[in-house]
């Protein structure tokens, strides 16, 4: 089992590695459709598999196909990990959809709306105390 120090330095070199081709290298029409991004990359402790997580920026119809053509160009993407990398074995890769990014937006617009329900509340809060005195 690889050390943690190691699987930092293996996983920060995918992703590197992943976004280069993601810009340069993948030539499928599908993975252009949305603007895709490596958020992070999570290797396991023996360095067999790769989870690629990316963020995918679009309507849904184009980050479902822009998942497609990840999926699809996921074999040319280990290949071109083991000519790139001085690994013993090339980890398997995977691509997921990271929604973090999504979620915090999500978030932040509930965060901001917070003062503005307050408000509403306490006003009708207010109206309701006048009616039962």
């Amino acid at each position: 089992m690889a050390t943690s120090r190691r699987v930092s330095r293996v996983s920060s070199l995918i992703k590197r590695e992943v976004s280069q081709m993601l810009l340069h290298e993948i030539k499928d029409d599908r993975v252009g459709t949305g603007m895709v991004s490596v958020t992070e990359v999570e290797v396991s402790g023996d360095l067999q598999h790769a989870k690629i997580f990316v963020s995918i920026y679009g309507s849904p119809e184009a980050k479902a196909s822009t998942m497609a053509g990840l999926h699809s160009a996921a074999p040319f993407v280990r290949r071109e990990l083991g000519q790139r990398m001085r690994l013993r074995r090339t980890p398997e890769v995977s691509f997921l959809e990271d929604r973090s990014l999504e979620r915090g937006d999500k978030i932040l617009n509930l965060l901001n709306n917070l003062p503005q329900a307050i408000a509403t509340e306490d006003l009708e809060d207010d109206d309701s105390g006048l009616a039962l005195d």
